[in-house]
């Protein structure tokens, strides 16, 4: 995770800033950054979006393909994740630390999205026992690349998906059969929020090609894909939560903070609200405590700040949608 190393000063004037409900950027503590929304942007996959939030910039891929259910659940189709983190990245990921890093993110994506309900899974289904559509991550930190290179390199099959820099620093995230494809361009703060908030607009406009299951008079089964690109089914992200992570400064806690107010921060709590204001998922993070009441005030401030995050968020791609292609893309180099 990108760092930052502040004086002692600096963080005084954070710490005091935000206890006068005035941050350093001019935000209340309650405040999100303004939020840069784009979907489709990569032509080769069956859905994308790319997300600015402040200096963190997030890019997000989905691509799907046919693999076997799991036996426990046969008419459903799955997700899997997979992190691996080396140090050809950044020396940050020698030892132990890429390690880390990469089981934080690997068990936190399984966490949001094994709750019952994020995703219908049994619309992923196509033959019960048989085939079905699956959303396999993983994720492994061995070469780096652009991000053109990344997505349009034939040779990776969107297996190099992704890339995460941070400054100098590079994590490649590398997936198989059907995928997400996080890509981290930039870091400035709150990764795991944008990266909530991508995923969500990538599968919103994520498009699965329909699929019909022939059978032949010896019972054996084909299966055939359209292959007209508007006989397709759509996810419902309606219940695809979004993370609100919030930083303990001092005596008060803050949404949506910069590396400097991470750096000033000892314990920060993540929760994933739904759009309704269910908390699906929580966990917290960095070395310092949390105090019973201080958990409670700033689940309270999740709810109300994610409800809002969700209203702004479905707007936003409800509005992009509903321009169709005569809407001008900026692309993800843009």
């Amino acid at each position: 995770m990108a760092s930052v190393v502040l004086s002692d000063a600096e963080k005084l004037y954070i710490i005091h800033g935000v206890q006068e409900d005035l941050r350093v950027d001019g935000r209340g503590c309650e405040d999100y950054r303004c939020a840069e929304v784009e979907t489709d942007v990569v032509s080769n996959t069956s859905g994308s979006a790319r997300v600015k939030l402040g200096h963190t910039d997030i890019l997000v891929g989905v691509k799907a393909e046919m693999g076997t259910p799991k036996l426990e659940k046969p008419d459903e189709g799955y997700l899997e994740f997979f992190v691996d983190c080396s140090a050809n990245a950044t020396p940050e990921f020698e030892g132990r630390g890429g390690e880390e890093l990469g089981t934080e993110i690997a068990s936190t994506l399984y966490r949001i999205f094994s709750s019952e309900g994020s995703v219908d899974l049994k619309s992923l289904c196509i033959n019960p026992g048989e085939h079905c559509w699956v959303l396999y991550v993983d994720v492994l930190n061995d070469q780096i690349c652009t991000t053109a290179e990344c997505f349009n390199n034939p040779s990776h099959q969107f297996s190099g998906a992704w890339q995460s820099l941070i400054g100098s620093k590079v994590l490649v995230l590398r997936n198989h059969t059907g995928t997400f494809c996080y890509q981290l361009l930039e870091c400035g703060g709150n990764l795991f929020d944008a990266i909530s908030i991508t995923v969500k607009a990538a599968l919103f406009n994520t498009r699965i090609p329909k699929v019909r299951v022939l059978e032949d008079e010896e019972g054996s089964k084909e299966i055939e894909l359209s292959d007209d690109p508007y006989d397709c089914i759509r996810l419902n992200v309606e219940d695809v939560p979004c993370i609100v992570t919030l930083n303990k400064i001092g005596y008060r806690h803050v949404v949506d903070a910069t590396l400097q107010e991470e750096a000033c921060s000892l314990a920060s709590l993540l929760i994933a609200i739904t759009s309704k204001g269910a908390l699906t998922c929580m966990k917290k993070i960095g070395k310092g405590s949390l105090d019973p009441e201080s958990i409670f005030e700033m689940m309270e401030t999740g709810k109300k700040v994610g409800k809002s995050l969700h209203a702004s968020l479905q707007k936003v791609l409800d509005e992009e949608e509903s321009l169709g292609t005569t809407r001008q893309k900026v692309g993800f180099l843009g």
